[in-house]
C-alpha cells in the first residue's frame, strides 16, 4: 500500500512537469517528420517512415527516462521532504521502488501515446505493420533499464552528474560490442583491463535493439524477444538493488 502511494504520487508529480510534455510534442513532431523526410531522400518511403518513427520513440523515451529520472530523488532532498518521509515508517527500499514504479508508469503512458501517433500515421499511409510492436516492446524494456540506472546515480549524486553518468552508460551500452576489439588494440595493460571490465559489467543494449530487423522485414522470433526482455529486466533488478543498497547507507542530517 505504501509502495502504491509513493508510485502514484510520483506519477502525479511527474506528469505536472512541463519538460515531459515538451519531449512528447517533439517526439510526435519527429514521427510526423518521417513522412516529409521520406519525400526528400532516396529510398523506400515505408522503411524511412518506420525507421524514423522507431528512432524517435526510442530517443525521446530515453530523454524522458533520464531527465525525469535523475531528479526524482534529488527533488525530495532539495525540498527537504525526504526528512519527513524517512521519519515515517517507510522503508528506503519502498521509497526507491515507489519512485521507480511511478516513473515506469509515466514512461508506459508516454510510450503508448507515441506508439498511437506512430501507428495512426502508418495506418493513414497504408504501411501499418504490427511486427513493429516487437521493437517497441524492447524499447520499453530498455527505458525501464535506463530509468533504473538514472535512479541509481541520483541516489548519491547531483542531477547534472547523474545525467552525465546515465547518458555515458547508454552510449557505452550500445557500443559495448567494440570494447573487446578496442582492448586487443591497446598496448596498455590497465587500458585493456578497463575495456574488458566495462564490457562485462555494463549491459549490452544492442540485445534490446531489433528496430533494423523489423523495419527491413527480417524475422524476429518470440523466443528471441523473450530472452532479450529477460536480459534487460534482470539487469534492471540488479541496478535497482544497487540503488537501494546505496540509498540505505546515505545519511540525511
Amino acid at each position: 500500500m505504501r509502495l502504491y502511494a509513493i508510485a502514484i504520487n510520483t506519477f502525479r508529480e511527474a506528469i505536472r512537469d512541463r519538460i515531459l510534455y515538451l519531449i512528447l510534442v517533439f517526439a510526435l513532431i519527429m514521427i510526423g517528420a518521417g513522412r516529409a523526410i521520406s519525400l526528400l531522400t532516396v529510398g523506400s518511403e515505408e522503411k524511412i517512415m518506420k525507421d524514423m518513427g522507431l528512432a524517435a520513440i526510442s530517443l525521446f523515451g530515453v530523454a524522458t527516462a533520464i531527465f525525469v529520472g535523475v531528479g526524482l530523488v534529488f527533488k525530495e532532498i532539495e525540498k527537504r521532504t525526504i526528512y519527513v518521509l524517512i521519519a515515517k515508517p517507510i522503508r528506503r527500499s519502498e521509497f526507491i521502488l515507489g519512485k521507480y514504479l511511478g516513473l515506469a508508469l509515466v514512461l508506459f503512458v508516454n510510450l503508448s501515446i507515441m506508439t498511437l501517433g506512430f501507428y495512426t500515421l502508418l495506418w493513414y499511409k497504408g504501411f501499418l505493420d504490427v511486427t513493429l510492436g516487437k521493437a517497441i516492446a524492447l524499447i520499453f524494456v530498455e527505458l525501464l533499464l535506463i530509468t533504473a540506472v538514472a535512479i541509481f546515480f541520483s541516489s548519491f549524486s547531483s542531477p547534472f552528474l547523474s545525467s552525465l553518468f546515465t547518458v555515458t552508460c547508454y552510449l557505452i551500452g550500445h557500443l559495448s560490442w567494440g570494447l573487446p576489439l578496442l582492448a586487443e588494440k591497446l598496448a596498455s595493460a590497465p587500458g585493456r583491463w578497463i575495456c574488458l571490465a566495462l564490457y562485462r559489467v555494463l549491459p549490452n543494449l544492442e540485445y534490446l535493439n531489433v528496430k533494423g530487423e523489423v523495419v527491413h522485414g527480417v524475422p524476429v522470433g518470440g523466443e528471441e524477444i523473450l530472452l532479450a526482455a529477460g536480459y534487460g529486466l534482470l539487469y534492471t533488478a540488479i541496478v535497482l538493488m544497487l540503488a537501494i543498497a546505496v540509498f540505505r547507507r546515505r545519511d540525511f542530517v
